[in-house]
């Protein structure tokens, strides 16, 4: 089968003029459309995009269902609205769920679930002051158990993204984390620019959600937040349209020293693909108004798929499409060390997503 688009994403931006070959569900050869006519023409043709926060989806939270049935189900639910990668995203509990999520990962791995990518654990080492919906009661310093978990994942080839509070953090102990080959992220933290300074030369090499779970910057008082911006750290962002004001989304891009240091997230919750509610810590949370909030009113998550912050992002922002789409697909693979997705030969088809000229998803181009 011959797929042209007007736009198909090759080496990092969109390009005209180009076709896909397809066998047996794989990709045969991306080429130059020339004079063929092909057998299904599209607005625009991409791989898949990648999410680094997903805690849930299809109505299952990784909290609540650590297993391969509860990973496979979440990413069977975000490969249906255009993720075709995920980190399923362990929230703080107790250590036996870290461990189960943990094992769950190294397992579907080993089974040859090629949608996940690695895990995320974040927290349970954050600060309560600002730990949004998080447990207390789970909270705690990093620790020789976390470590042993860690070592577990890392020995099994595992990519593993952490979110601690650096400053709640032992500096031996998060030395260890990154001699790993941890991704270590400053998230749900009160660090000052300071210890954020501190803990980039220590080997934090992300910030999570950036803006949310953190003090906000100041005159005389730049914090955490700052600090990120004019690093070259990696910071991921929720374009949700509520987790961050569209003007604060378009001033972290502008400001950083490094264009291409900016990914999405889209910190989904089980109504991603799901019903508009769920249980978390034995709380009740629900979409109000678009918005995943527990009986506080707190923001619990969101309720989007990673491509709804790229239209979003488009549209609050007048991000260019292209910018935003690697900030959904090339730069969260780069910000963990996985290789690109790339439609290229050998590529599944099934990874592979087709969208109209406003980004919204169309029907699989190969059914």
């Amino acid at each position: 089968m011959l797929i042209s688009a007007d736009l198909v994403w090759s080496r990092g931006a969109l390009r005209p003029g180009l076709a896909v070959e397809t066998r047996a569900g794989r990709v045969a050869a991306l080429r130059p459309l020339g004079a063929d006519t092909p057998d299904l023409h599209l607005p625009l043709l991409m791989p898949g995009l990648t999410d680094l926060q997903v805690n849930g989806g299809g109505g299952v939270l990784f909290n609540a269902e650590p297993s391969v049935a509860g990973i496979t189900a979440i990413a069977a639910a975000h490969r249906r609205l255009g993720t075709a990668r995920i980190l399923p995203t362990v929230i703080t509990d107790t250590p036996e769920v870290i461990e189960a999520a943990a094992a769950a990962v190294i397992a579907a791995r080993a089974e040859g679930l090629a949608q996940i990518d690695g895990i995320h654990i974040e927290g349970p080492h954050i600060a309560p002051e600002r730990r949004g919906t998080h447990d207390a009661r789970f909270i705690r310093p990093l620790d020789t158990r976390t470590l042993a978990v860690l070592a577990r994942l890392r020995a099994a080839d595992v990519p593993v993204l952490l979110t601690l509070a650096p400053e709640c953090c032992d500096p031996a102990l998060l030395a260890q984390a990154v001699g790993l080959g941890v991704v270590v992220s400053a998230g749900h933290s009160r660090a000052d620019a300071g210890q954020t300074r501190a803990a980039l030369a220590a080997g934090v090499g992300m910030f999570t959600h950036l803006y949310n779970a953190m003090p906000q910057m100041q005159s005389r008082d730049p914090g955490i937040i700052a600090a990120a911006l004019l690093s070259d750290a990696w910071c991921g962002l929720i374009a949700d349209g509520i987790h961050v004001a569209p003007e604060m989304l378009a001033l972290a891009m502008a400001a950083r020293p490094r264009r291409d240091r900016c990914f999405l997230v889209s910190d989904a919750m089980p109504t991603v693909g799901g019903p508009d509610r769920f249980r978390l810590y034995g709380m009740d949370i629900a979409v109000r108004d678009g918005a995943l909030v527990n009986p506080e009113g707190a923001l619990a998550g969101a309720h989007v798929s990673l491509l709804d912050c790229v239209q979003r992002l488009v549209a609050l922002t007048g991000t260019a499409p292209g910018r935003a789409i690697a900030m959904a697909g090339d730069l969260p693979r780069r910000a963990m060390r996985l290789p690109p997705l790339r439609i290229a030969r050998g590529m599944a088809v099934a990874d592979l997503i087709a969208l109209d000229a406003d980004l919204r998803l169309l029907p699989d181009p190969v059914p």
